[in-house]
């Protein structure tokens, strides 16, 4: 595998690696037990980093940082970086639980209504019978439950967590409890476990390729999503078009 190589973008920081790559980067953080966080990065991450400097931490700080948005991948390449292709989180998640059936590694469930978690997990026991579960809960609790919580995570001896919360509250839930935890990998996976239960439907292939996903999603619950994904990404574009006059600015200067 070739070495990672990480960049800059838009207050954020990235690392550069194809869908391949990051699954073997993943498989060594694993082998390596030292408990680690992985994100990603979108439209919508870089709106909320650049209000929440607790987010812009947490994701600086980790090991694993993949580009989830096909508007990241085409706004880094607008400011001259050479990013190879996006790493859906959904497509991770479902290629990681592949990967888990196939090495004996075992995976733990977090966050959803009751129903759609279990449904999620059935549904993944179906597809990989070899699949070892380390456990599951839906994602509804008190914060005064969070460690307890934790403290079951680490003893079901999980060795990849996913947790289905929105951001930022699960990147800032797996940092605050991740030395509790003590599992190898741990990755938010944000609303899927909603599309695998079949609660909400992803785009079509064609409109993942175009960059068109956030439309679809934006179709469906319009009233919901105004604000994420009309008047996020006018603020998203905003973002990229600062960095472009800046970087201007700084050649210009040189």
């Amino acid at each position: 595998m070739k070495q990672t190589r990480r960049i800059q973008l838009l207050g954020s920081e990235l690392d550069v690696l194809t869908m391949q790559e990051t699954l073997h980067e993943i498989e060594r953080l694993i082998l390596r037990r030292e408990p680690t966080q992985h994100v990603v990065i979108n439209a919508s991450k870089i709106n909320l980093m650049a209000e929440n400097p607790l987010l812009r931490h947490i994701v600086s700080q980790s090991p694993l940082i993949n580009a989830d948005g096909q508007s990241v991948v085409w706004a880094g390449r607008f400011l001259g970086h050479d990013i190879p292709e996006r790493v859906a989180g959904i497509d991770l998640f479902q290629k990681l639980v592949e990967k888990a059936a196939e090495k004996g590694w075992k995976p733990y469930y977090f966050g959803a209504t009751d129903e759609v978690v279990r449904d999620v997990v059935k549904k993944h026991q179906q597809m990989y019978p070899q699949l070892q579960v380390a456990g599951f809960r839906n994602g509804y609790f008190e914060s005064e439950e969070s460690i307890q919580i934790a403290e079951e995570i680490r003893a079901s001896e999980a060795d990849i967590l996913f947790v289905a919360f929105s951001s930022p509250k699960k990147e800032i839930w797996i940092h605050d409890h991740q030395s509790i935890m003590q599992v190898p990998f741990a990755m938010g996976v944000g609303g899927s476990f909603d599309v695998l239960a079949g609660k909400t439907k992803r785009a079509p292939r064609w409109m993942q390729r175009t960059g068109l996903e956030w439309f679809y999603r934006f179709v469906q619950e319009p009233r919901r999503m105004f604000k994420r994904y009309i008047i996020g990404n006018f603020i998203f574009v905003k973002h990229v078009w600062r960095e472009k006059r800046k970087m201007k600015r700084s050649l210009e200067d040189a």
